[in-house]
């Protein structure tokens, strides 16, 4: 089955969406840089039109800030942007655990517990950035355990900012109780304990949130 052109101009803009992302993400384009819409075309190989609807999505999920006289600039993410993002975090997260406490299929217990495997190799090793995106793995997987599309739907906008959250704030020495605090969690899922599992949810974020204010100079 061959793409449409309606289905390929989707599937390009999809792809610079997610580079941009990506980029913003891992830091190679910091907060305050400047992103010229013509630049980045030339620079990607790809019209104008995709990546103008990437960069307004983009702005939409926060990434990006217009400002007068300057344009579309990377978004910063400080103390009270992380305030804001943790304390919807907290809820949906305690939901989303509680919910796969009681949905989550043993395929679906096998997968985190193949992520967490990773995650502590990884940590165990000095592998930051693989650290970091296995970490954000895990809590996707969790929310996808849920077993409900509407939280699913909500919660996908906040990954990419979960991401970048984490790779800003991270470091060695948050990894190995970062682990551990999965693995409670996980364990808490497996024994179908809702309450116990949306508690860990909670305290685990509120600790990653010290933490990343800490991180951010709050």
């Amino acid at each position: 089955m061959t793409d449409t052109p309606g289905d390929a101009h989707q599937s390009l803009r999809d792809l610079v969406y997610v580079q941009l992302r990506e980029r913003i993400i891992e830091g190679e384009y910091p907060a305050g840089r400047r992103l010229v819409e013509r630049e980045l075309a030339e620079t990607m190989g790809v019209s104008r039109v995709p990546v103008r609807e990437a960069m307004q999505r983009l702005e939409t999920e926060g990434f990006l800030a217009v400002q007068a006289r300057k344009g579309a600039v990377v978004a910063g993410f400080g103390p009270a942007d992380a305030e804001h993002f943790f304390a919807v975090r907290e809820s949906l997260e305690a939901l989303a655990a509680s919910l796969a406490a009681q949905h989550a299929t043993p395929a679906g217990l096998k997968s985190l517990e193949r992520i967490l495997a990773r995650t502590r190799r990884a940590a165990e090793a000095g592998r930051l950035r693989e650290t970091v995106g296995l970490n954000a793995d895990f809590h996707r997987a969790i929310v996808e355990l849920s077993g409900n599309p509407l939280l699913q739907d909500m919660m996908a906008p906040l990954d990419g900012r979960l991401r970048r959250l984490f790779r800003l704030t991270s470091g060695p020495e948050s990894s190995t109780p970062m682990c551990t605090e999965h693995e409670q969690l996980l364990a808490a899922i497996r024994a179908r304990d809702p309450e116990a599992a949306a508690d860990l949810a909670r305290r685990h974020v509120a600790g990653t949130r010290a933490f990343a204010l800490a991180a951010l100079g709050s």
